[in-house]
């Protein structure tokens, strides 16, 4: 279920992952504390039939548990930047705010967010359902962003841990990940692998 090649040996870390099947990079500092996880990262993709040219930048923070409190991105492309900001409240309520308009919706009860085109994000519920240690199935409510366009939705993704390492279905994908110690993906077929 998890592999040791290029795991950390001391946090904060910088983590890394460049895409196989696309022009694409992921870079992220991580400071961890039991669950609680802090993490500022970019994304920077080239043009292809996935996506257009982009960069994007995100600060995330979680609570003691690993439940997403807060996420701020930022894309750039050629038409422009867009800014968004989600975060959860104490009561289960998640807050969207993009430019000058703000939503507010339980999103099916997630705790997680997840970032299409990013490695880095499906720690999230993994780490926090602690699946790199322990087999197990489970359905994931995320809050669902899509990049360069930061459009969010409810969406749901199934985990399923074993010894082969972790199945994940995304509403892009079908894959077994590879992880670390931590969590953190090592390899993700057709997303991107650790470097």
């Amino acid at each position: 279920m998890t592999r040791s090649v290029s795991e950390p040996t001391s946090w904060p870390a910088v983590l890394t992952w460049k895409s196989t099947t696309a022009p694409r990079m992921e870079s992220t500092r991580i400071q961890l504390s039991g669950k609680r996880v802090k993490a500022s990262g970019r994304l920077i993709g080239g043009p292809c039939e996935d996506h257009e040219s982009f960069s994007a930048s995100y600060d995330l923070v979680t609570d003691d548990a690993g439940v997403t409190r807060r996420l701020s991105l930022r894309t750039t492309t050629a038409e422009g930047e867009r800014v968004l900001s989600v975060s959860r409240d104490r009561e289960g309520y998640w807050t969207v705010h993009e430019g000058t308009t703000s939503a507010r919706s339980r999103f099916g009860g997630a705790l997680d967010v997840d970032v299409i085109l990013s490695p880095f994000f499906n720690a999230l519920p993994i780490r926090r359902l602690d699946m790199q240690h322990e087999s197990g199935d489970e359905q994931v409510s995320v809050v669902y962003v899509s990049l360069p366009d930061l459009t969010v939705r409810e969406e749901s993704l199934t985990y399923s841990a074993g010894g082969e390492g972790i199945h994940v279905i995304s509403p892009v994908a079908s894959a077994t990940v590879t992880v670390d110690g931590d969590g953190f993906v090592i390899d993700y077929p057709g997303l991107g692998e650790r470097i």
